[in-house]
């Protein structure tokens, strides 16, 4: 890249469940965003006057998520009116994406500071709750060629002869790495605690580990998806992308990302506008590239690919590597594909057991990544997440 960017840090909410109960529900997300932007302002020393944009990534863009909430965060976190924020919305990729196009912005001298990130309070703002014509108009759904994630995830396994046991063996490994992760404190650098619902303490650790879940409890919950299937949409799969049948449903709501909230952020800015303050990480390489809408969720897998090449890495050189499970036969196909190590993938767990948080994994991906980076004291890492209709966007960091 012709101008570096860097990290400066990465903050983020504890994830919570996606529920009226969850530990975010009662806070409004464009307060979640504003205790970050705060936090930034502590940690760091930035000074809000001289951040040129704040980009955040958000799926549903409706009702307590409408209206950009990148700006309207903004305004309510009394930042400088000169701020103007965007709110991007490219599926699940859409946090990385926020990221990439902040960090374009820097690189093309539009920008020399900015905020990037992601909201999803999914508890309150419902997924698939904006009604868009891509899954509510027959005719645009048809053309489109749109499949349920679900769908998509079971036609992946019944393309690549994925087994429900390998999807269950790994969900139980993210399941363990997260309860592990969690429990030595490996995410407590960049958790912003909150407020609680109580209002008698604060809320501070991811909600959706289940720590003491076993191989036979996993191994008895029945697919999530066969009667969805059952009504068409298995023979509009297996159809449209020539895939011999039956449909193997094997994800369940353990081997499936959890549905939650959660908010993130990351400070990034040219070289030398931020004082003395050091970097803690920069952007090696960026990629976006799609998949077959059907097929959809290996737009990840490919970009990854991408953003290795042009970081001059390969899977055997990159040093951690967090690839979003967006379902247990996306990441099988990852690791078959690209021949990635299970012992630098998700080495924290991922979304199967810390939950899915749509527009804001792409930045709590990073955020992850940078500190795991320097707890081993490693180098680079890649980051990827495929999205609906096929979209994947991924990119490198190397630590400074």
């Amino acid at each position: 890249m012709a101008t570096d960017v860097y990290i400066y840090d990465a903050v983020r909410t504890a994830r919570a469940k996606a529920k009226p109960n969850g530990g975010l529900h009662h806070i409004a997300p464009a307060d979640q965003m504003a205790y970050l932007y705060h936090a930034l302002e502590q940690r760091t020393g930035i000074v809000p006057a001289i951040i040129n944009d704040v980009i955040l990534g958000c799926v549903t863009q409706i009702g307590d998520q409408g209206g950009n909430i990148a700006r309207t965060s903004v305004l309510v976190a009394g930042w400088p009116n000169s701020i103007p924020g965007m709110t991007v919305n490219r599926f699940c990729t859409s946090g990385l994406d926020a990221t990439i196009i902040a960090a374009g912005k820097i690189i093309a001298g539009v920008d020399r500071v900015a905020v990037a990130g992601g909201i999803e309070a999914m508890s309150r703002v419902p997924v698939l709750s904006d009604k868009g014509a891509y899954y509510q108009d027959p005719d645009i759904s048809k053309r489109s060629r749109f499949v349920p994630l679900g769908i998509a995830a079971d036609l992946v396994a019944t393309q690549n002869n994925i087994t429900r046991d390998q999807i269950d063996a790994y969900a139980l490994q993210s399941q363990q790495r997260a309860a592990y992760a969690e429990k030595t404190g490996h995410f407590r650098k960049s958790i912003i605690p909150v407020p609680n619902q109580a209002g008698d303490g604060y809320f501070s650790t991811d909600e959706n580990i289940r720590p003491t879940i076993t191989k036979e409890q996993l191994s008895s919950l029945p697919p999530a998806f066969a009667n969805l299937g059952a009504n068409g949409l298995d023979k509009f799969a297996l159809t449209a992308t020539d895939t011999k049948g039956p449909m193997h449903h094997i994800h369940t709501a353990g081997n499936s990302p959890a549905m939650a909230d959660g908010a993130s952020a990351v400070l990034l800015a040219a070289p030398n506008v931020c004082g003395e303050l050091k970097p803690r990480a920069k952007i090696r390489s960026m990629a976006n590239l799609s998949a077959d809408p059907v097929t959809m969720l290996t737009g990840g897998i490919i970009a990854a690919e991408q953003a290795l090449t042009r970081a001059g890495l390969s899977m055997s050189t990159v040093d951690l590597v967090e690839f979003n499970e967006a379902f247990g036969a996306t990441v099988i196909k990852f690791i078959t594909d690209t021949k990635c190590p299970l012992d630098k993938l998700n080495v924290n767990g991922g979304a199967i057991a810390l939950g899915h948080a749509m527009g804001s994994t792409g930045t709590t991906l990073i955020g992850m990544a940078v500190d795991e980076l320097e707890r081993r004291d490693k180098e680079t890492a890649l980051i990827a997440i495929s999205g609906g209709a096929g979209v994947g966007t991924a990119l490198v960091i190397e630590r400074l």
